[in-house]
C-alpha cells in the first residue's frame, strides 16, 4: 500500500486528502447510504403527485368550483367497436361489463353511451382512489378483464390506463451504456472509463432513494425520477470526467498519484463546484416563476446535481486512490502513444488566424435553429399523441371517430350568477363547438368541432372569453384541459422575464466575480441564451411541425422552461471548463492568444467527449414512450451538441481572440468591490 502524504493545499485538497486516507471507509460509506436509501425507498413506495394546479386562473377556478360536486376516485372508460352494430353484441358486453362490476376498487360501471350510428361506445368506470393509489396489479386485471368481450374489439382510456401503459423504456442503461464506450475510447482503458460512471450511479442512486421517500411528503410530479436520472447521469459523468482527465494531466506533469489527486480536485475540482452551483442556480430560478407544479421537480434536480457534486469531491478520490498504480499504468502507457491537444491547437491556431469566418458561421447556426421557437405552442399531451398502437390512442381515435374530434376535449362553462339556459343557446351558435349539453346546475359542457390538440380549439377558448361570454348578462368562466393549457402558458409567458433575470443575472455575477471580468459573462449569457433558442426551435420542428415522423402536436407546457433552467446550467458548466483554463494560462503568461491556444488545447477533448456523452444520455430518451421525456431528451441533447461543438471550438475561440486583452478587463472601482473566488489555486 502507497504511504499517503498530508499536504498543504486549498479547501478541496483538504477533503481529497482525507478521502485517499480513509479510501475504503469514504467507499463504505457511499455503498451505505446507496443501499440504506433504496431499502427505505422499496419498503415506503412511492407518492409522487402531479399537480398543474395555477392558483388564481380561470381554468382552476373552475377546477375549485366543480371539486366538491365531482366524485372522487379515478375513471377511465372502456370503448367498444363492431362494425355490425354494438346492439347484436350486447350479450357478451353485458357479460364482460358484469365481470368488471366485480372486480376490486371498482365503484361504479356506467351502460354503454353509443355513437348515432351505434357502431362505436363507451362505458365509464369509476374506481375507490385516485389512479396512484390503485394497486398497479389491480390496474392490471381491469384491463385484462374489460377486453374480454367476445367478437368486439376493445380499446381503454384514462389515468390507470396510462399508468401501465408506460413501460419506461431502455432510455437510461442505452445511455449509460453509450457514456461507457466513449470514455473507453477516450481513455483507453475499462478501468478509467468506469470510474466516472461508477460515481454518477452512486450519486444519482442515492438521490433517487431520497426523492421516493421524501414524495410522500412534498408534492412531487411522476416524471421527475425519469428526469433526474436524465440530468444526473449526464452532469455525474461529466463532473467525474473532468476531474479526472485533470487527473492525468497532472500524472503526465510529473506528479505522483496522491499530488496529481490533490491537484485535480483544487483545480478541476472547483470548476465543478462553481459548474454545479450555477446548474442549482438556474434550477432554483423555477421557485420565481411561482408555478406549484414545478417546484418539487426543480428541488429534486437540484439536489441530483448537488449530489453529482458531492460525490465528485468524495467518492472519486477514493476511487483513485484504491485503483491508483492500475490507472497511472495505463495513463503513461496512453500518453506515449500520441501527444496530448495538438490537434486542437492546430484547430485553435485556425480560429485565431480568421476568427470572423467561425463566428460567422456559429452565429449563423444558432440564430436559424432559434426562429422556429416563435412559432412553439404550448399545451398539455393527451393520448391523440400516444403511440400509434397503444389501446390509449386506439380509445381516443374510436372516441373521435365515433363522436367527433372534440368529444375527448370539452369545455366546461361555469357561471353562479348567469343564467345557464342562454348559455347554452349562445355556445350552440357559435363557430366551432359541434355540440352543446343541457345544463347541469351551474355548468354547461361544449364539445369543440376540432381535437384538444388543435391550435383552432385554443382560439376557441380565448374567443370565448372575450368575445362571446362577455355578451350575456352574468359572469363566465371557461375550463377544461384545453383552457388549462392556454392559461399555463399565459402565466408563464407572464413571469418569464422574472424569471430569465434571476437566473441570468445570477450567473453571470458568479461568473464576474471569479474570472474578474465584465465582458466574459456578457459573451456567456448571450451564447447560452442562443443555445436555448436554437434548442427550442429544433424541438419545435421535430414535436410541433411533426418532423422525422414525430406526432406532431403542442409541447408539453413546462418542458420549455425547466429546458431553459438545466441548459442554461449546462452551458455555464462548459464555459467554466473552457475559460477557466484559459484565464489559468493568461494568469500565468499575460499572452491572450497563448491562453486561448492552451485552453482549448487542454480541455477540447474533455468537453467533446463530455459533450457526445450528454448528447447520447439525453438523446437515449428518444426512446423513451413518453412524448414528454422524448421533448426533455432532443432539447437538451440539441442544446449540449451545440454548446460544445459550435460555441465552445468555434465561437468562444473566435470571441476571445477578437477581444484579445480586453477580454479580462474589470474596472478598478469594480474589482474592489467585488469578493475574491478563484477556479485556480494561487501560485
Amino acid at each position: 500500500m502507497d504511504t499517503i502524504t498530508r499536504t498543504t493545499g486549498g479547501g478541496l485538497a483538504r477533503p481529497a486528502g482525507w478521502a485517499q486516507r480513509h479510501r475504503w471507509l469514504a467507499v463504505a460509506l457511499w455503498a451505505l447510504v446507496l443501499i440504506g436509501v433504496t431499502f427505505t425507498s422499496q419498503l415506503a413506495g412511492s407518492a409522487f403527485h402531479d399537480d398543474n394546479s395555477l392558483p388564481g386562473t380561470e381554468s382552476q377556478q373552475v377546477v375549485d368550483l366543480l371539486h366538491d360536486t365531482a366524485q372522487s376516485g379515478a375513471g377511465a372508460q372502456i370503448v367498444l367497436k363492431a362494425d355490425g352494430g354494438l346492439a347484436a353484441n350486447r350479450a357478451p358486453i353485458d357479460t364482460m361489463l358484469g365481470e368488471v362490476r366485480s372486480l376490486p376498487h371498482v365503484r361504479s360501471v356506467t351502460e354503454p353511451t353509443l355513437s348515432p350510428d351505434g357502431r362505436i361506445g363507451y362505458a365509464t368506470v369509476t374506481f375507490d382512489a385516485a389512479s396512484t393509489d390503485l394497486p398497479y396489479d389491480d390496474i392490471v386485471k381491469f384491463a385484462d378483464t374489460a377486453k374480454r368481450a367476445g367478437p368486439v374489439e376493445i380499446a381503454l382510456a384514462g389515468d390507470p390506463i396510462e399508468r401501465i401503459s408506460e413501460s419506461g423504456g431502455p432510455a437510461e442503461g442505452v445511455g449509460l451504456l453509450a457514456a461507457l464506450v466513449i470514455l473507453v475510447f477516450l481513455f483507453r482503458s475499462l478501468l478509467a472509463a468506469g470510474l466516472p460512471v461508477i460515481t454518477a450511479v452512486f450519486a444519482v442512486g442515492s438521490t433517487l432513494g431520497v426523492i421516493t421517500v421524501v414524495s410522500h411528503f412534498v408534492d412531487i410530479a411522476s416524471y421527475t425520477a425519469p428526469l433526474m436520472m436524465l440530468v444526473g447521469f449526464g452532469v455525474g459523468v461529466d463532473y467525474a470526467l473532468l476531474i479526472f482527465s485533470r487527473y492525468r494531466t497532472e500524472i503526465l506533469a510529473g506528479h505522483d498519484r496522491d499530488a496529481a489527486a490533490r491537484r485535480a480536485l483544487d483545480t478541476a475540482g472547483r470548476s465543478v463546484l462553481f459548474a454545479g452551483t450555477t446548474v442549482i442556480i438556474a434550477l432554483l430560478g423555477l421557485l420565481a416563476l411561482g408555478l406549484g407544479g414545478l417546484r418539487g421537480v426543480a428541488l429534486a434536480v437540484a439536489l441530483t446535481v448537488l449530489m453529482t457534486m458531492v460525490a465528485s469531491v468524495t467518492l472519486l478520490p477514493a476511487l483513485l486512490s484504491l485503483f491508483g498504480k492500475r490507472l497511472e499504468r495505463g495513463i503513461r502507457r496512453h500518453a506515449l502513444r500520441r501527444e496530448h491537444g495538438k490537434a486542437w491547437r492546430r484547430l485553435a491556431d485556425g480560429v485565431q488566424r480568421r476568427p470572423l469566418a467561425p463566428l460567422a458561421i456559429g452565429l449563423i447556426v444558432l440564430i436559424g435553429l432559434s426562429i422556429p421557437a416563435a412559432g412553439m405552442r404550448l399545451g398539455f399531451a393527451d393520448a391523440s399523441t400516444d403511440p400509434t398502437g397503444s389501446t390509449t390512442r386506439q380509445a381516443y381515435d374510436l372516441l373521435a371517430e365515433g363522436f367527433g374530434p372534440g368529444f375527448t376535449g370539452p369545455l366546461a362553462i361555469v357561471t353562479e350568477d348567469g343564467d345557464t339556459d342562454a348559455l347554452q343557446r349562445k355556445l350552440s351558435s357559435t363557430p366551432g363547438i359541434a355540440q352543446v349539453l343541457p345544463p347541469m346546475g351551474k355548468t354547461v359542457l361544449a364539445f369543440p368541432t376540432t381535437s384538444p390538440q388543435d391550435e383552432a380549439t385554443a382560439e376557441l377558448v380565448t374567443r370565448l372569453r372575450t368575445d362571446v361570454l362577455p355578451t350575456l348578462p352574468g359572469h363566465y368562466l371557461v375550463g377544461g384541459s384545453v383552457a388549462a393549457a392556454t392559461d399555463f402558458a399565459d402565466a408563464v409567458a407572464d413571469r418569464l422575464p422574472l424569471f430569465v433575470l434571476v437566473v441570468v443575472g445570477l450567473s453571470a455575477l458568479l461568473l464576474m466575480v471569479v474570472f474578474r471580468s465584465i465582458l466574459i459573462p456578457l459573451k456567456a449569457a448571450l451564447l447560452n441564451l442562443l443555445s436555448i433558442g436554437a434548442s427550442l426551435g429544433v424541438m419545435t420542428l421535430v414535436f410541433g411541425d411533426g418532423w422525422f415522423g414525430a406526432q406532431p402536436g403542442p409541447i408539453e407546457a413546462f418542458v420549455p422552461v425547466m429546458i431553459f433552467a438545466i441548459v442554461f446550467g449546462l452551458s455555464m458548466d462548459y464555459e467554466v471548463f473552457l475559460v477557466s483554463r484559459m484565464h489559468e494560462e493568461w494568469r500565468r503568461t499575460g499572452d491572450a492568444q497563448l491562453a486561448v491556444r492552451e485552453g482549448l488545447a487542454s480541455t477540447g477533448a474533455v468537453i467533446t467527449a463530455a459533450g457526445a456523452i450528454m448528447v447520447l444520455v439525453f438523446g437515449a430518451f428518444l426512446l423513451d414512450p413518453s412524448r414528454m421525456l422524448a421533448q426533455f431528451g432532443l432539447g437538451l441533447a440539441v442544446a449540449v451538441l451545440l454548446d460544445a461543438l459550435v460555441i465552445r471550438c468555434l465561437v468562444v475561440p473566435a470571441i476571445m481572440r477578437l477581444l484579445g486583452a480586453r477580454a479580462w478587463w474589470l474596472p478598478r472601482w469594480l474589482d474592489r468591490r467585488l469578493p475574491h473566488l478563484a477556479l485556480e489555486p494561487a501560485s
